[in-house]
């Protein structure tokens, strides 16, 4: 049910920042024949509120894809506090689903155009036999992945540069591909490596591309100081893979 608006209400806008698994959901925006993680939000907002507002989310998420930090707006005349409201939420929501904090914003503050950055991890576990406890958290390397060549390797991505050659082209990819990458880091942690990147935006499968062009330069199918050349090429055949979906997360936004 639709929120109703009376004109005698004073209207609050609400940031709410949740986290989530998505290995079940099928990223965040509405679909007609899957569930995603804005239904079950919506879903939940109806049992607390009785109505659904109109909300938005800061990103594309896609399927399979996780959130350590996802940041919603959302405008409602209801007069409930942030804090019941937090509680509530975590209440009809899904286990794969929290809600982490609920402030009131200023009327112009919007999840996704107010963002000025994000930072997105990509984790892979890298050893022989695979984890079942990572299954769908994490993509798993059989072979050795040498941390210091590739995060060599990354710094070429870092500046502001055309980005065509790491985006899948579709219809909601229009305009302009050039965005700044502040800084992109490859490390290890025992069995788990980790590529972390943070720009100013992101280009519909950009870090998945990132990845697997990495990973094709460890298979030794790619040279080590092959990045600006891809970059430059604006040609999506130049990069490697778009790696899996599994090992990606949304880990920080910036406002």
């Amino acid at each position: 049910m639709q929120c109703l608006s009376s004109s005698d209400s004073e209207v609050r806008n609400l940031k709410i920042t949740i986290s989530y698994s998505g290995r079940d959901l099928h990223g965040w925006q509405i679909q007609k024949n899957a569930l995603t993680v804005q239904e079950c939000f919506q879903n939940a907002l109806e049992e607390v509120i009785g109505c659904v507002p109109d909300i938005k989310g800061c990103s594309r998420t896609d399927t399979g894809v996780h959130a350590n930090m996802y940041v919603i707006s959302m405008k409602t005349e209801h007069r409930i506090t942030c804090e019941r409201l937090k509680a509530a939420l975590n209440r009809y929501l899904p286990l794969s689903i929290v809600v982490l904090d609920i402030v009131e914003e200023s009327d112009d503050f919007h999840a996704r155009y107010s963002c000025k950055g994000k930072r997105y991890v990509y984790k892979i576990l890298n050893r022989e036999v695979r984890d079942p406890f990572s299954d769908g958290y994490a993509l798993h390397y059989r072979y050795n992945i040498d941390v210091d060549m590739l995060n060599n390797a990354a710094q070429d991505y870092v500046g502001t540069h055309d980005f065509t050659s790491f985006c899948t082209l579709d219809k909601r990819e229009k305009g302009d591909f050039t965005r700044t990458v502040k800084s992109f880091s490859v490390w290890r942690e025992g069995d788990f490596v980790y590529m972390s990147v943070e720009a100013d935006g992101f280009l519909y499968n950009m870090v998945r591309i990132m990845v697997g062009t990495l990973l094709k330069i460890q298979q030794g199918k790619l040279a080590p100081d092959s990045i600006s050349d891809i970059i430059k090429a604006e040609n999506r055949k130049e990069a490697g893979p778009t790696a899996p979906a599994c090992g990606l997360y949304l880990d920080q936004v910036y406002y």
